[in-house]
């Protein structure tokens, strides 16, 4: 395999800082979804921790280097889950945390984050603004930013996940892979390529926040002026360069959903699963709805990364 930022030694390390709480997380064959979609269907869960997401994993590596020799103040930016996850691991080994989110960003998620002990600044746009604010508040205060994916720790501590996958399933063709800032999909994506080659990594986005999708098949950044998505957590507009070097090696294919099928995919998670679930875990499912073909008879992994969602609006998505 090419050559990544990441490195296999360094994910086998990050087990022993992250909290027990997040590791060994269940994986398990989900039987009942598998005539729907006709594919032999495996779900890794990551939403039994916790911070309810993937995210603690990352932040648990990032908070255990900063207690041992780094600032003790730290900023990032967030969607909502990573501003939880560092909150919550920053709490617990003494750091002082500051999570800069969009106002409109999901109400429970900002609500956790508060009664996190984090201080939370909001800002009146979307998920890039305030990426723009957290380096700036870094800047003038002299403190550590947090750029999920870009800080290595991050893709690292997501990849442990993919450790626990190979060494838990004897064998899988495919694994769908909800795509964002590019932590999760680079992190498993790399521990896959390392030691199970022979299966198909495939990142999957919304339609209505493609910037990564399209950087991927276009093998340079390429940026949207806005988003368009209930998928929150996945929704930037900007593509980090050196993220996307990462992810043009260990991805096999990105694709991109209808917010419909997001939907049905989220539905279908809580009729035959009983999982609910945040859209952004939804998309390894939604990807199978629109192309059954292309996986039929296959046996294919996905990771539900997390379920931190307004059940208002879950609701609304998905009925009573």
């Amino acid at each position: 395999m090419q050559e990544t930022r990441l490195s296999t030694a360094r994910i086998r390390a990050a087990r022993r800082v992250i909290d027990p709480v997040f590791l060994d997380t269940p994986l398990y064959r989900c039987e009942a979804l598998e005539p729907a979609l006709g594919c032999t269907l495996s779900i890794k869960l990551e939403t039994a921790n916790p911070v309810r997401s993937f995210k603690g994993r990352g932040t648990e590596v990032v908070s255990s280097g900063l207690a041992e020799q780094g600032p003790r103040a730290v900023v990032c930016a967030s969607a909502g889950n990573l501003g939880q996850a560092l909150a919550w691991s920053g709490r617990g080994r003494g750091l002082d945390v500051t999570v800069v989110a969009s106002r409109f960003a999901t109400a429970t998620k900002l609500d956790r984050i508060r009664a996190l002990g984090a201080k939370l600044e909001l800002v009146d746009g979307d998920h890039e603004m305030a990426r723009e604010r957290a380096a700036a508040i870094a800047r003038d205060d002299g403190i550590r930013l947090i750029e999920d994916s870009l800080d290595i720790e991050t893709c690292e501590g997501a990849a442990t996940i993919g450790l626990e996958l190979v060494d838990t399933m004897p064998s899988f063709d495919t694994v769908l892979i909800a795509l964002g800032g590019g932590a999760l999909a680079t992190g498993v994506g790399h521990v896959v390529k390392a030691l199970a080659p022979e299966a198909e990594v495939i990142c999957v986005q919304p339609q209505g926040a493609p910037a990564m999708t399209r950087s991927w098949h276009k093998r340079r950044v390429v940026t949207t002026d806005s988003t368009d998505t209930i998928a929150d957590g996945v929704a930037g507009r900007y593509p980090i360069p050196a993220v996307l070097d990462d992810l043009l090696v260990v991805a096999d294919d990105a694709v991109l959903v209808r917010e419909a099928s997001i939907i049905a995919g989220m539905r279908m998670l809580l009729d035959h699963a009983g999982l609910v679930v945040e859209p952004s875990a939804a998309l390894g499912i939604a990807a199978l709805l629109e192309d059954r073909d292309r996986f039929a008879g296959r046996h294919v992994v996905t990771i539900v990364c997390g379920n931190n969602v307004d059940m208002d609006a879950y609701h609304r998505w998905v009925g009573r």
